[in-house]
């Protein structure tokens, strides 16, 4: 999962209530049927920094609650409000999201763009601009052992 630092970071969902929010304001159709369909209870994710210098995986964190309404989309008050929502039901929703492990070591993109076993992951890919995208076990594996997870 893919978030920009500077709006809402690794460090901002540790200090979230039980280190725990609501993966809000995706409004990629690919991306929220990823959440929607995909993204299971005690699924692990990878949170990654982007819009930053360098970009990278800053920390894990686990789905905590599957996918249900995202009501950011229908808020005018939301940065994430969607105009198109404001008076019909609408389809974007978000998951609920806790931060479970700080990298002793921030994986950036250099790294995972240097490293052989990471040669076919979507982030390094031309393209590939989704704000989720899913991640092989295998990569998953390649990242915690480069990153070194500390339990929070």
């Amino acid at each position: 999962m893919k978030t920009e630092p500077d709006v809402f970071s690794f460090e901002d969902l540790i200090q979230c209530k039980n280190r725990t929010d609501a993966w809000q304001g995706v409004r990629n159709y690919q991306a929220r049927n990823l959440m929607r369909d995909d993204f299971k209870l005690g699924d692990k994710v990878l949170i990654y920094h982007s819009s930053t210098t360098p970009p990278g995986v800053a920390g894990l964190a686990e789905v905590v609650k599957e996918a249900y309404l995202d009501a950011s989309a229908s808020d005018p008050k939301s940065q994430y409000y969607d105009p198109k929502s404001k008076n019909k039901p609408h389809s974007w929703v978000c998951v609920d999201v806790k931060a479970t492990h700080r990298l002793k070591s921030f994986v950036s993109l250099s790294k995972i763009r240097d490293h052989p076993k990471l040669a076919s992951m979507l982030v390094i890919k031309r393209g590939q601009r989704l704000s989720i995208q899913p991640v092989l076990e295998k990569e998953w594996d390649v990242i915690v052992s480069l990153g070194e997870p500390i339990f929070i």
